[in-house]
């Protein structure tokens, strides 16, 4: 992919303050893109400075970049979101569903609100998101839409049954919407990151982790960069005739 391949497009990117949206945002910019970065209030956690920190990275790289803080579950609120990102960057080319957490449990012992809670930051969030964006895309005759699914969503793992299946949710979403919009020049596709080395995996213990990079081919952790890559050539003019699948970033841990 050509240097600034992405020269004059704008992306709104959900939780992007850190991890692998961060890391995606930065790529994005590094192609020349300028980005919304998105963000969440949390209690403990200065998220409106780690946010700010992004976009001055972007910035720095001369592409525009702006600070939206909206918790993806609200659909008015994610609405209102777009149509300020629109107003401020003049239009929105592409949409990086990223926004995501965990709450993990076997089943026997999975309450509740841990199973809603990530079905609907995971899942939900994400419809909110293209629902608000895809009529200014279908009117523009152009969009990229990808969302962030997981390994977890094509092979399983104990203690996630509300991961997995918010994360599989997502690849059903992106293949039914790919259909329905693929007329418009708008393509929509995901990516399934395996374990990467991200603040989530750097809490897990340390024979575990080394339990796990023992299951993996490349034997070791992804990067968020390289989730990033993947995105970007997604977002891409190179990427035009791909839409409605899944690429897996996992090191042969899945295949």
């Amino acid at each position: 992919m050509s240097s600034r391949g992405l020269e004059g497009k704008s992306a709104l990117i959900t939780g992007a303050s850190r991890g692998i949206g961060r890391a995606i945002a930065l790529r994005l910019a590094e192609e020349g893109c300028q980005v919304a970065v998105n963000y969440v209030a949390e209690q403990g956690r200065d998220n409106a400075a780690e946010a700010e920190a992004v976009a001055e990275q972007i910035r720095a790289l001369g592409c525009q970049a702006i600070c939206a803080e909206v918790d993806v579950t609200d659909q008015e609120a994610v609405e209102d979101m777009v149509e300020y990102v629109i107003a401020r960057l003049g239009k929105l080319d592409i949409l990086v569903n990223n926004a995501g957490i965990t709450r993990d449990r076997t089943l026997k012992k999975l309450a509740k609100q841990d199973w809603d809670r990530v079905i609907e930051v995971n899942l939900t969030g994400a419809f909110h998101c293209a629902r608000a964006v895809i009529e200014h895309m279908r009117e523009r005759r152009y969009g990229r839409i990808i969302s962030i699914s997981s390994v977890v969503a094509l092979m399983g793992n104990i203690g996630q049954t509300n991961y997995g299946a918010s994360k599989a949710g997502l690849i059903g979403f992106t293949r039914s919407l790919a259909r329905e919009v693929a007329r418009r020049g708008i393509t929509v596709n995901c990516i399934a990151p395996g374990f990467i080395d991200t603040e989530m995996t750097q809490a897990i213990p340390r024979d575990i982790r080394e339990q796990i990079v023992a299951t993996i081919p490349l034997a070791r952790m992804g990067l968020p960069e390289e989730v990033a890559n993947a995105a970007a050539f997604l977002a891409s003019d190179a990427a035009s005739y791909i839409t409605g699948q899944v690429l897996s970033v996992n090191g042969g841990l899945h295949m």
